[in-house]
Order: C-alpha cells, then structure tokens, then sequence
C-alpha cells in the first residue's frame, strides 16, 4: 500500500507520453479544422442545416452545451474557428500548456456537440482525451514551456540569489501543491490507459459475439462495402487473399480481447506493432485515416519514459556516427599538455553546495518540477 502511494504522490510517470498524446491529438485537431476549412459553414456555420435552434434542442435533452451557438452572427462563427485552430496549434506546441489544455478541450467538445450527427468513433475518441489530458503535466516534456523552464534555469543558475528564510506555511503549501498536482496527473494518465483497454477489450468482445468474425468472413464484408473502399482495386485485391482474410479476421480479435490482459507483461511491445499494423490497414483499405491516427496515438500511453529517453539516445548516437562519417567532418583533438581534471566523484569528495536549481526551490523562487 504503501508503495502505491508513494508512485502516486511522490512520482510523475509517463511524462513524455502525456506528451506525445498532447502532441498527436493538437496536431490530429488541428489538420482536422484545417482540412474541414472550405466546408465549416455547411457544417458548423450559421449555412448548416442543422441550425444552432435545432442543436439547443438537443442539448436540453443530452446536456451537452457549445460556444458555437452563443451567436448566430457568422463573424461570431468565424471568430470561433480562428480560435479553434489557434489553440490547436498552441496546444500542441505546449505554449502555457494547463491553461490552453482546458481551452482545448472547450474546443472540441463544442464542435463536437454542434454537429454531434457527423461525427465518428475518432472524433469521440479526441474528445475524451482532450478532457482527460486537462488533468495531466502533459506539458513538461517536448514543449513551449519546458523549453522556457530550461532556459529560465540557465539564466538564474549564472547569478544564484542568496539564501532566504521562507515560513513553513510556505514551504508546506508548495509540498501539498507538488502531491496534489503529481497525483492528479498520474491518476489521469490511468484513465486514459483504462480507457483505451477498455476500447479495445469491448470492441473485441463485441466482435466474439459476432458469427462473421467466428467464421472468418467479417473482413471479407468490410472489404466489400462501397461506402469504406477508397481504393476498389486494392480491396479487391486483398479480398482475393481468402486465407489471409481469415487470419487477420482472427487474430483481430485475439488482439482486441488479450491486449488488456497482457498489457502488464512484455508482450506488450510485440503486441502494440501489431495493433499499429491493424490500424495502417484500417487507415488505407477502409478509407479512416483520422480514426487509425487516433488509436495509434492513443497506444502511446502505454509506452513508458525509458523507452523514449532510449530511442532518444539512440537517435543521438547514430546523428553522431553520420555526423562523424562524413567526408571532411573535423574529428576534436585530445590536448595533450594540459592534464584531465579529476571529477569530485573520483577524489571522494562530495559536491561544494547545492546547484542553482537547488537553492531556488529551497527559497521558493522557482516552481516545482
């Protein structure tokens, strides 16, 4: 119990996939509202057939609510669509990232509501994460603010102001405020994760129940409906693949179902190429890309740091060994005439005093981490 406490109070995890769901969903958004550019007034604006009258019917029964439909000027509409994509934009570049976090989600939930008929499971899917990523740091890594942080250290670490005497009122409100925020955000990273488990587990379920998926034609169906076939040649073509039909039929469904059990284990990093795999398929012969980038960015939650801060190095050294090979590229000469300083680590000697990044938090001049 107690170290369930501790992971949850005393340790941000998995910030650098709060960060790349941060980054993939403002980006999905934003190619969205870019994309629908040319057709936002059929669709949201005051030319749509479904008026913003109708849609305030339907929030009474539903209790959904939108922006959108505060004015019925179209400068008002307008307006609203510039902001959408500005936010977007911003909320992926991780500019003041908590308070345009919840600006985000506003967003996509109004035009989600304003048009509820017209969307789909990707568009349902963004919109959960969008509330649920208000709850997490998902702005400390691969951001705007992380980026100022850093430099903020930088500059205050060359001129350390001296040591202050603060009250411990102080120093207890910025100990509560460091668990309050570390136990939010992990709380949310895990209900992003047991959503998306239970995505998967009820969608293969669903499929079980299904004498399609049980005799291994379902696939065949889909490959045939004219409203998902983008490309009618090479659905035809895969269709032809009777075996492979079948297989991918099922293995599906063995995906779907077994992923949340096993999402423990270290089967997971074979099973998440997979389920990348299903989606690009999903994406190409179904005609869904925006639903497949949903779900693949999703899948990201379950990635720890580690895994990142390794392709991260391993991504350094190899920009290292190309860098190196090139024809002409300078390799640094070791100076032999001064000797190599030793480290206080090697001469057993303990740091002189705590770092500037140190001192700051000690005198509450600075945030926390």
């Amino acid at each position: 119990m107690r170290s369930c406490r501790v992971a949850l109070t005393e340790q941000v995890g998995y910030l650098y996939a709060a960060a790349v769901l941060r980054i993939g969903y403002g980006f999905l958004y934003l190619v969205f509202l870019l994309r629908e550019f040319p057709h936002r007034d059929e669709i949201w604006g005051p030319g749509s057939p479904w008026t913003p009258a109708l849609a305030n019917e339907l929030f009474v029964q539903t209790g959904w609510s939108s922006i959108l439909t505060l004015s019925p000027g179209r400068l008002y509409f307008e307006t609203c669509y510039t902001l959408g994509i500005v936010t977007s934009l911003l909320f992926m570049l991780g500019w003041r990232a908590r308070a345009v976090s919840v600006a985000f989600a506003v967003i996509v939930a109004s035009f989600h509501a304003r048009t509820i008929f017209m969307t789909d499971g990707g568009d349902n899917l963004i919109l959960l994460m969008s509330l649920y990523l208000c709850l997490t740091a998902c702005g400390r890594r691969w951001s705007l603010d992380a980026r100022r942080r850093r430099l903020h250290s930088s500059a205050a670490g060359a001129g350390l102001p001296a040591p202050t005497e603060i009250s411990s009122f102080r120093l207890q409100f910025g100990t509560t405020r460091r668990y309050l925020v570390t136990l939010i955000h992990n709380c949310g990273m895990l209900v992003i994760a047991a959503q998306v488990c239970l995505l998967y587990g009820a969608a293969g379920l669903y499929k079980v129940q299904g004498s399609f998926w049980g005799d291994g034609t379902a696939l065949h169906y889909a490959l045939n409906l004219d409203l998902f076939r983008p490309w009618p040649a090479l659905s035809q073509m895969v269709d032809r693949q009777t075996i492979f039909i079948a297989v991918a039929g099922y293995l599906t469904v063995l995906l779907q179902v077994a992923f949340p059990c096993l999402l423990f284990s270290r089967l997971k990093y074979a099973l998440l190429p997979m389920l990348l795999g299903m989606h690009v398929g999903i994406a190409v012969l179904m005609g869904l890309p925006y639903f497949s980038a949903a779900m693949i960015v999703a899948d990201a939650v379950f990635l720890p740091d580690r895994f990142y801060t390794s392709v991260a190095r391993f991504l350094r050294r190899k920009g290292g060994r190309e860098a190196d090979g090139r024809p002409g590229a300078a390799t640094p000469a070791k100076s032999s005439l001064l000797p190599s300083q030793p480290r206080s680590a090697d001469m057993g000697q303990k740091p002189l005093g705590p770092t500037g990044t140190d001192r700051r938090f000690a005198t509450g001049s600075a945030p926390p981490p």
